[in-house]
């Protein structure tokens, strides 16, 4: 299993460059970086600063889409990384989430975001493009130079999202809660697109929202504004791990979208148990039989994507749970 950690551009340059240090030093493998349309910084100047401070994490974004951006100077953009950290950059990339609606941007529809990977992936093998991809033009278009194969993985959560990241992609960002019936759904779905598929490897990424603390209460608190992210995004895995529509109803009515740190009015709606089952949050003893179920699961890769207040003593306590174990 790959272990990795997910952060958005809110921090400092020169304390990023710090931080991403430190995160190779603990023994991490990845760095997942938000797409946050303005809610954060950009993540291609987070990716660069990563890649040049460190020589064996691979970065990826999580993760940008076909719409705030032209998925050609998309593709030149991954270009530009690649040549940064040869072998070690990862194209994350879904349909958006709801910040763009503040850009007066819907979320992407499938159809394009398939047609954005499609393109980018014959930019980065030398072709000349004239299509359409959404409302988007190539006319005569092409890379500088070509790059090797960079890896594409798709965030997805919802069934068709799903089936389409096991066809097209290298990998999927996945968020199905954690929980064996959401794992099972999600991987339901992933296994119908694999069965379409020509790309020969695949790679599920799970993150992990939450907090490792002492104080499980803590930990849960921290943690709890990621579980309202789910009735109004991903309501199925709401569904299973037992929330009923009447809280579901409840929940999206105090919750009107956005980066999911604003649901907490929503989520004090949320019982303990519910927040167990979809946010990776506890003491080190509960968060470790956690990834003692993820590892016996066969996921290839996990990051934890850090909540509250104490984001750096989750990312130690985790990387002290998993390479302890490894």
């Amino acid at each position: 299993m790959r272990y990795g950690v997910t952060l958005q551009g809110v921090y400092e340059p020169a304390e990023w460059v710090e931080l991403v240090r430190w995160i190779e030093e603990l023994g991490y493998d990845d760095l997942w970086i938000t797409d946050s349309s303005l809610h954060a910084g950009d993540c291609y100047v987070y990716a660069t600063l990563a890649l040049v401070s460190s020589s064996r994490l691979r970065v990826g974004t999580a993760v940008t889409n076909p719409l705030t951006r032209h998925p050609g100077i998309t593709a030149n953009a991954f270009r530009s990384l690649a040549q940064l950290g040869p072998g070690r950059v990862i194209c994350g990339i879904g349909v958006g989430d709801r910040p763009l609606g503040e850009l007066g941007l819907p979320m992407a529809k499938l159809q394009t975001l398939r047609d954005a990977i499609d393109a980018v992936r014959a930019l980065w093998g030398g072709e000349t493009l004239d299509r359409e991809v959404g409302s988007w033009r190539f006319a005569g278009a092409h890379l500088h130079s070509p790059v090797p194969p960079i890896p594409v993985h798709v965030s997805a959560s919802r069934p068709r999202a799903l089936e389409l990241a096991g066809e097209v992609a290298d990998g999927v960002v996945l968020l199905a809660g954690l929980f064996e019936e959401g794992l099972a759904f999600a991987r339901d779905y992933l296994e119908r697109g694999r069965g379409r598929s020509v790309r020969p490897e695949f790679e599920e990424t799970l993150f992990l929202y939450g907090a490792v603390d002492d104080d499980e209460a803590r930990a849960l608190e921290a943690a709890r504004s990621i579980a309202a992210w789910f009735p109004k995004t991903a309501p199925d895995y709401a569904r299973l791990a037992g929330m009923d529509d009447a809280l579901i109803e409840r929940v999206n009515a105090a919750y009107a979208g956005g980066e999911f740190q604003d649901a907490r009015k929503a989520a004090s709606l949320i019982s303990d148990e519910l927040v167990r089952k979809i946010a990776f949050c506890g003491t080190r003893l509960q968060v470790q039989e956690k990834l003692d179920w993820l590892r016996e699961s066969g996921v290839s890769a996990v990051s934890v994507f850090p909540l509250g207040d104490d984001r750096r003593g989750t990312i130690a306590r985790f990387a002290e749970l998993a390479l302890e174990r490894v």
